[in-house]
């Protein structure tokens, strides 16, 4: 095949195309940061119907510090005080910890509910203000498509990890439950003898 000359406009199309994909390496950045975070606690919900403490405690952490920044960032407060406020969701699962305590099934039930919403809720909306924090053209650097793209990813993972869960028997054992520190779920199956 012989060479063609290129023509003027090649040089400034593949440069074009060259600042396209990099503006594209963060969207995919974020999508596999919010997939890392997201996956385990939609897989614990199914195995154990439960949320692990540590996966509270982390969402309070970041959600925290969030919240910290959402107060002193320099922008006019009514835009910050909803963000702020549903930063606050851990903090209020925390709260409701202390004072109910284990006294009251209906209490109980409750807090937990509260657990699940929090971090239902908690983890995507945490995970979208460190987004802005870390990357604060992040709306404006991004058409709309891409942050669809990213919010049904980051869902999709979280949906394909529960039911990933409620199926576990077919694809882990026991043991794999043991090895990893995990308790065994009342389902696994037993390492073939």
């Amino acid at each position: 095949m012989a060479d063609t000359p290129e023509t003027p406009a090649a040089p400034a199309r593949r440069r074009r195309d060259l600042a396209e994909r990099r503006r594209d390496v963060p969207i995919g950045v974020v999508m596999v940061g919010m997939s890392a975070i997201v996956w385990w606690p939609a897989f614990t919900l199914a195995v154990w119907k439960d949320i692990f403490f540590d996966d509270v405690m982390v969402l309070w952490a970041a959600s925290t510090a969030a919240f910290v920044f959402v107060l002193v960032e320099r922008r006019p407060i009514g835009a910050r005080l909803a963000r702020a406020f549903v930063l606050l969701f851990p903090t209020a699962w925390l709260v409701l910890n202390f004072v109910v305590g284990e006294t009251e099934d209906f209490m109980v039930a409750l807090l937990d509910l509260t657990a699940i919403a929090t971090v239902l809720l908690g983890i995507p909306f945490t995970l979208w203000v460190l987004v802005r924090i870390v990357w604060p053209d992040f709306a404006a650097e991004t058409r709309p498509g891409a942050r669809w793209l990213i919010a049904s990813v980051v869902l999709g993972i979280a949906v394909a990890s529960y039911i990933l869960g409620l199926n576990q028997e077919h694809f882990l054992t026991c043991e794999d439950f043991a090895i990893s520190g995990n308790a065994e779920p009342a389902n696994c199956t037993p390492e073939p003898e």
